[in-house]
């Protein structure tokens, strides 16, 4: 019997995008993380496993459709307002996907679908061309993609035997040796710094930041490039204790190995995703001025440049 192929759970590929990594890249979005920051815009990515996502204003109603609710082996596990499905109990839910399957207004959404490194593949290569013209690649990010550290492998090995460049994105909140299993295959990094103070990290992420530091700093210490991120959140590391702080981490701990220093701006992104999945969003209370905020993290990408690091406001190399 031949074994079953290794499958990972993506639960969104893009093409031709030009955000993480150099030139037009494919890239793809693993499911699964191993932290709980607070601003996350992509709540689909947290959990391991498929899940299912409820958009009531899809939904027909029960009474004019309810194919959902007749092809539902539990009892009682989707619940209607109004007529309108607008959530699901979770906790007794067999996860057949059947309601899925059934829905013919896509008022509940797949997130994630198992892909073997073959079928990734067959997508990566229509872009090839694109790739070579522009200096891109593929790119694969999360959720944290390293959870899921031998099916990265094998794509990367796939991707370099077809002339491919490849980019990790990654928290490194994992153990080292699941970032060393993948660098022989990696051409480009790109990770983040949340916040420098591991008490205050571990209030927004639910993990402190030892393990990420260790792990930039091993990167460093055997000569292997970054270009390192900073999400700023307004009233969360935004002041300049923590910019001096990550300065001096950068200077004096990663070895001149730090191509670029991007400033990510917090933005509301992801609100309608948090319902679908009946989670809360910790961001919605967040109160700050758009413009006057702009203005501070380019004010902080001004105090980078300043101590000798190159810093820029967004994702674009300049």
């Amino acid at each position: 019997m031949n074994p079953l192929p290794l499958q990972a759970i993506i639960f969104n590929i893009q093409r031709f995008t030009i955000h993480d990594g150099p030139g037009m890249r494919t890239e793809l979005f693993f499911k699964g993380c191993p932290l709980r920051c607070e601003w996350c815009s992509n709540p689909e990515s947290l959990m391991p496993y498929v899940q299912l996502g409820i958009y009531k204003t899809k939904c027909i109603s029960a009474k004019k459709c309810g194919t959902c609710a007749d092809v539902c082996p539990e009892n009682n596990v989707l619940d209607f307002t109004r007529g309108k499905l607008t959530a699901i109990n979770r906790a007794q839910c067999s996860h057949c996907l059947a309601c899925q399957d059934a829905c013919p207004s896509d008022a509940i959404k797949l997130w994630g679908k198992p892909m073997t490194v073959d079928e990734c593949m067959q997508l990566i290569r229509k872009d090839k061309g694109y790739y070579d013209r522009s200096g891109g690649g593929v790119t694969v990010s999360g959720g944290e993609p390293l959870l899921q550290t031998e099916f990265v492998v094998e794509l990367f090995k796939a991707c370099k035997q077809e002339g491919i460049q490849t980019c990790l994105e990654s928290s490194l909140f994992v153990e080292w040796k699941k970032v060393s299993a993948v660098l022989p295959y990696t051409d480009i990094i790109i990770s983040d710094i949340k916040h420098m103070d591991p008490v205050v990290h571990k209030k927004y992420t639910r993990a402190s930041n030892n393990k990420i530091l260790s792990n930039l700093k091993k990167l460093a210490s055997i000569q292997r490039e970054i270009i390192l991120r900073i999400p700023v959140v307004p009233g969360g590391n935004d002041d300049t204790d923590n910019a001096k702080n990550t300065a001096d981490f950068i200077l004096n701990e990663m070895n001149g190995q730090v191509r670029t220093l991007q400033l990510l701006s917090f933005m509301r992104l992801g609100e309608e995703k948090y319902q679908s999945l009946g989670l809360p969003y910790k961001m919605q209370t967040l109160k700050f001025n758009r413009r006057a905020f702009q203005k501070h993290v380019q004010t902080l990408a001004e105090y980078f440049n300043q101590r000798g690091i190159h810093c820029v406001v967004g994702t674009k190399e300049k």
